[in-house]
This record gives C-alpha cells, sequence and structure tokens, in this order.
C-alpha cells in the first residue's frame, strides 16, 4: 500500500526534523519526506494544521488478560492505545496467573498478534508469582519475547533478592523495571501521608516509603551493573536521587505519570472519589513540579501511563477498600498537549522525545524514526481538536478515568502501525 501524508508538521528530533512536509509509506516503510511530494497511485491524508511525529509507546500498561479480562483485555486494551496515540504498549506480568515463565509470555506474544491493534511488548516477572521468594525463569521469558522484568504492584521488598535478580537478569541484557514501595513503611496507607491525609481520616503513604527503595534500588544498580527503570516516580525526594545517580554514571532511567504530573493531594476531597486512588498515592503540589522540573532537565527521561483498568464494582468500594489505579492510555497525549504544549511548558519536539524516544531507549525497544528506511509507526495529532472526557469516550474496557469530566485540547487523528491504519479520523481500525 502506498501512502501519502500531505503537509503536516513533521517532528523528530532524533532525525532533526521540524518542518512542514509530506512523507510517503510503501510497504510497511517510510520511503521520502520533503516538500511537494506525489505518488502515482495510492492513497493521500490531508494532514495541514496537524502534528506528524514517530509513533508513541507507553512502557507501562496493565492489559489484565489473562485472568481479569472483566476489567481489560489484550483486544481492549490495544484499541485503548490507538485511541489514544500510542503505536506499542508494554505490558505488566501481574495478569493471573502471573506472567513468570515462557509460556506464560508466549500466550501474550500470539494473543497480541491475534488480537491486538497496536504492537505489545511483554514484560515478565522478576519472582515466581511475584512473592519475591524465589527468581522467576527469566531466560525462558527473553527467548519468547520479554523486553524487561518487574515485580510491578509488590515491588521486590527483600534487598538480598532484589540484589541476586539484577546479577541474574543483567546477562540478559534487559533492564529491571522497579516498583519502589517499601511495604513495612507504607502499611495501610492509601493517600500521601500529611495535612490531606489528616483531614481526610485515611491512613497515610509516605514519601519516604518510595524514595527508601528507590535509593535501595539504584545502588543495587551501581553494585551490579544492571539497568535499572524506575516506575512512577512521585516525589521531589525520588526525583532528586535519580538526578545524582545520573551524575555518578549509574544505569538508571525513570518515568513519571500524567497523573502524578497534572493531579495533587488536594484533588481528593470529601467525595472521596476512588478514581483518584492510585500507587503511588497523589502528592503534593510541590512534588509535582518537581516532576515536571525533572522532565524538562532530562533527569526524568520518559511519561508512562501506568494505565491501570478496574471493573466498576471495585471503584464503587469504600476508599480504605478499592484498588488502586486508574486508566491513563486514552487521555495521556491530550493531557500534554493541554498543560504543557498550548502552555508553551514544552514542545512538540519535547513530546517526541519524553513518550517515543526516550521510553525506546530505557527498555531497549526497537527504534522508531521519521526518516526514509524506517518502519511506519507513526501518530498523527491536530492539536485543536477537543476531547470531552465522559464515559462514552472510551475504548477500554473500564472507565476509572482519574480525569472524567475534564474538557482537554489536542488528540490523535491517525495512527499507523507497520504502515497500516490502526487509528483513522479518530476511529479505531478493526
Amino acid at each position: 500500500m502506498a501512502l501519502l501524508l500531505k503537509g503536516g508538521r513533521v517532528v523528530d528530533p532524533a532525525a532533526d526534523l521540524d518542518i512542514i512536509a509530506d512523507v510517503i509509506i510503501r510497504d510497511g516503510c517510510i520511503v521520502e519526506i520533503g516538500p511537494d511530494l506525489t505518488i502515482p497511485k495510492g492513497e493521500t491524508v490531508e494532514c495541514a494544521e496537524k502534528i506528524i511525529l514517530p509513533g508513541l509507546v507507553d512502557v507501562h500498561t496493565h492489559l489484565r488478560e489473562p485472568g481479569r479480562e472483566d476489567e481489560e483485555t489484550i483486544r481492549t486494551g490495544t484499541r485503548a492505545a490507538a485511541h489514544g496515540g500510542f503505536t506499542a504498549v508494554c505490558a505488566m506480568p501481574n495478569t493471573e496467573p502471573v506472567a513468570d515463565e515462557g509460556a506464560a509470555i508466549r500466550f501474550l506474544v500470539d494473543r497480541a498478534e491475534r488480537d491486538g491493534v497496536v504492537r505489545v511488548y511483554p514484560i515478565g516477572a522478576i519472582t515466581a508469582r511475584q512473592e519475591g521468594r524465589a527468581l522467576a525463569e527469566a531466560g525462558d521469558m527473553v527467548s519468547e519475547g520479554a523486553v524487561a522484568f518487574s515485580d510491578d504492584g509488590h515491588g521486590v521488598q527483600d534487598a538480598g533478592m532484589m540484589r541476586l535478580a539484577m546479577d541474574y537478569i543483567k546477562r540478559f541484557g534487559v533492564p529491571i523495571v522497579s516498583h519502589c514501595e517499601d511495604a513495612g513503611l507504607v502499611g495501610k496507607g492509601v493517600v500521601n501521608e500529611g495535612v490531606v491525609s489528616t483531614r481526610l481520616g485515611m491512613a497515610g503513604w509516605p514519601a519516604a516509603g518510595e524514595e527508601i527503595m528507590v535509593a535501595r534500588d539504584i545502588r543495587l544498580a551501581e553494585l551490579t551493573g544492571c539497568r535499572l527503570h524506575l516506575a512512577h516516580l512521585s516525589t521531589a525526594g525520588s526525583v532528586e536521587l535519580v538526578r545524582v545517580a545520573k551524575a555518578k554514571g549509574i544505569p538508571v532511567t525513570c518515568e513519571v505519570t500524567p497523573h502524578h504530573l497534572f493531579l495533587t493531594e488536594d484533588d481528593i476531597d470529601l467525595d472521596y472519589r476512588t478514581e483518584l486512588k492510585m500507587n503511588p498515592p497523589l502528592r503534593t503540589a510541590a512534588d509535582a513540579a518537581a516532576l515536571l522540573a525533572g522532565l524538562a532537565d532530562g533527569t526524568v527521561d520518559c511519561i508512562a501511563t501506568d494505565h491501570a483498568p478496574h471493573a466498576p464494582h471495585e471503584k464503587a468500594l469504600e476508599f480504605e477498600l478499592a484498588p488502586f489505579g486508574t486508566t491513563g492510555l486514552e487521555t495521556a497525549l491530550s493531557l500534554v498537549v493541554t498543560e504543557l504544549v498550548s502552555r508553551r511548558r514544552a514542545t512538540w519536539g519535547d513530546v517526541a522525545s519524553w513518550m517515543c524516544h526516550n521510553p525506546r531507549v530505557a527498555l531497549g525497544l526497537p527504534p522508531v524514526s521519521l526518516a526514509p528506511g524506517q518502519v511506519a509507526d507513526i501518530t498523527i495529532v491536530d492539536p485543536e481538536a477537543r476531547v470531552d472526557v465522559t464515559a462514552d469516550w472510551f475504548e477500554s474496557g473500564s472507565r476509572n478515568s482519574a480525569f472524567m469530566g475534564r474538557k482537554l485540547l489536542g488528540r490523535a487523528t491517525e495512527v499507523l502501525v507497520g504502515g497500516y491504519f490502526a487509528l483513522r479520523n479518530g476511529k479505531v481500525v478493526a
């Protein structure tokens, strides 16, 4: 299939591009980029006033299949990803059963090939059943396609076990993705420990419960030489620990989420909206400012969604009993456009770096770029499109969005995966 993307603003810092140009795609690859291009036959997509970006990737997605198909499936989750502008996602292993062996990774790969709308990269568990007692079969999982390892949702509590895991997993050339939570210190905490937890009468989740584990895992990465990626950082202290570690040359990268960037503990009020309950919890305005500053200066590598779908009856429980997590795939890009790009706090080049290039480098995923010869994984954005975040907006199997009711600016209109449409005119294809 020949395809001509006509007259869009082509932005890709990796290719040193920020120009109004046309893009020709043929046989799944980019053939040419430049002004006034034509094709003898094929299809033309008008992209005037739109932004053409290299394909976005979310390195922290919970697809729930197998085991919790009432919350999400590979099909609905990848439809949500395409709807949100992503060409690929990395699937976390805390499914039922846990993805802790090669057969589980093979199931995910096969099911994604059958049902997936975008690319799916599996992440395997660090320990068997994510129980923290014995290493999972990392080599078996890598051979089946695992790109990283994580006990996300729990975290490896024992430092000796984490050192053993790093020494083992580094041999496969893939990173560990660390969920930084000291379970003994966090206890039954459900919101950030401080003024708001006191006012609401709920158990606090202290910043130190994250920062202690961030410091531990950075030190273990320095000791072992294992590549470390820190998931969903939420505090100013964590960002500073990473800043110091990078200055020392320790192989560490990190991510932040839109909900930790654009919401704070002050958004939790006496309505006790369980969509605002997440792990780690929403922090202070000062913490959110530190996360943004970390993105700006390169300490924080990327934005990831931590897309965590839950069934309605689960989130309908009391705040203390409801599960942690918010959906994120379908609002992340629009939130970044609304809160950062439209307010001139970030450029489109920053968006490409934070949501395409840096996350791919962090997890060692295949690179994507807007250059001749490159695979045509492309995200096209209408920066002026309006988005009303309502239940009807979502393709995800769940609706537990922390941003429900918000009016946002900018959305993906087309998503190309290998040169074929996963999203066309804002509608998911397939």
